[in-house]
């Protein structure tokens, strides 16, 4: 999502390493699962948790709108390490110039009428790996020899200016193809991304990596919603900007919804997360999300009262424009206070920010009503929803 971003670039925190591109690479499955739970800093004197699963270690997407693939990439690494085919480092910036590229040619073939930006949504990082491969992020890190953290900004306006130029300046039909000097400018910010590379002594393009070391199908994922202006158990397109490729998301009873998340979590699966960060409730810095009443001052606590949820004030606040899908994360875990209350652990993609490290405790109340989307492994789902979705 790139809204948010727009909101609130005070949030973004230095990336804290930067790796060189490079083609020969050891294999660093060991490293990556030296914390198996991956929330060593998870606070246990509030928090008794119920399900805590492996997460690969906190990113900082910097000063970019890419956190749908830092999300959904964290996710495919805890599912590719839960599936025991290892714990792997995915570049998340491969699969980010990937879909610049799809976002360039739709914004041209719509003649300037579509959202071309920095954001996107999970299913569009699923779709990349499918489609263009994966690679480890020792192989494309994104970064510029000696840059030591992330910022689109100028990438962007160059790409954008680009698009524009082709678009808007040229009368009829274009006189020549467009993708090589789009990709120049890529190349330019991002560096060249290798087209085969060595890893653990085997040779791999992007497209294998995917499939033989990731063992990657996008058909292992499914995408959900709640919506009451469109039909449940039905697909429907989430009408946000960031859709751009106009995917589609089975649409079910938000109860419904809630409870999937958690059946996910308790059966060891992970969920990508979109939802809206643009309240006062969401409060990275104290590690916390809440649901909070308009009464609410000062800062949040977890056995502050909430208000209440149902699915008209979510379909209300959705439609008023409040509710907006400003940014992804990862669901990784859920808990219970020492009083009872349900939260969700969450990853988030902005550092080591706040006390728990990068985490953040999300009430019930904040998922059900800010939730845009979620994507979860198709095989966390009841055998009874499964039938319904047929």
């Amino acid at each position: 999502m790139n809204s948010f971003f727009r909101k609130s670039a005070a949030f973004f925190i230095p990336a804290l390493g930067f790796c060189l591109l490079a083609y020969a690479q050891p294999d660093q499955s060991r490293e990556m699962v030296s914390d198996p739970d991956g929330i060593q800093k998870i606070s246990g004197d509030v928090f008794l948790p119920i399900k805590k699963h492996f997460t690969t270690p906190v990113k900082n997407q910097a000063q970019t709108g890419t956190c749908w693939s830092f999300s959904t990439l964290s996710c495919i690494e805890s599912q590719t390490y839960k599936n025991k085919f290892g714990a792997y480092d995915i570049s998340e910036m491969f699969v980010a110039r990937n879909i610049y590229l799809e976002k360039a040619r739709n914004y041209i073939l719509r003649q300037g009428k579509a959202q071309f930006s920095q954001g996107a949504l999970a299913h569009d990082a699923i779709r990349a790996i499918e489609t263009y491969g994966a690679m480890p992020e020792t192989v494309y890190s994104g970064l510029l020899p000696g840059q030591k953290k992330f910022n689109h900004d100028p990438l962007y306006s160059e790409l954008k200016t680009y698009v524009d130029s082709i678009v808007f300046k040229n009368a009829g039909p274009l006189t020549a193809p467009w993708q090589a000097g789009f990709t120049a400018i890529l190349d330019k910010h991002m560096g060249k991304a290798p087209s085969n590379f060595v890893f653990n002594q085997k040779k791999y393009t992007p497209q294998s990596f995917a499939k033989e070391v990731l063992k990657f199908n996008s058909g292992d994922f499914v995408n959900l919603t709640s919506f009451t202006h469109h039909p449940y158990y039905k697909t429907m397109m989430p009408e946000v900007p960031d859709n751009f490729s106009n995917g589609s998301y089975f649409n079910l009873p938000l109860e419904e919804m809630i409870k999937t998340i958690k059946g996910a979590l308790e059966k060891g699966f992970t969920v990508v997360w979109d939802t809206d960060v643009s309240n006062d409730g969401f409060q990275p810095k104290q590690g916390i999300a809440l649901y909070r009443k308009s009464t609410a001052s000062g800062e949040v606590t977890t056995t502050e009262e909430e208000e209440n949820w149902n699915a008209t004030i979510r379909q209300e606040r959705f439609e008023n424009l409040i509710t907006q899908d400003d940014h992804l994360m990862h669901i990784v875990g859920i808990e219970k206070t020492k009083e009872g209350k349900t939260f969700f652990i969450v990853k988030n993609s902005w550092g080591d920010t706040g006390p728990f490290g990068g985490f953040i405790h999300v009430s019930e109340a904040y998922i059900a009503i800010n939730t845009i989307t979620v994507i979860l492994p198709k095989a966390a789902l009841d055998l009874a929803l499964l039938d319904k979705l047929k």
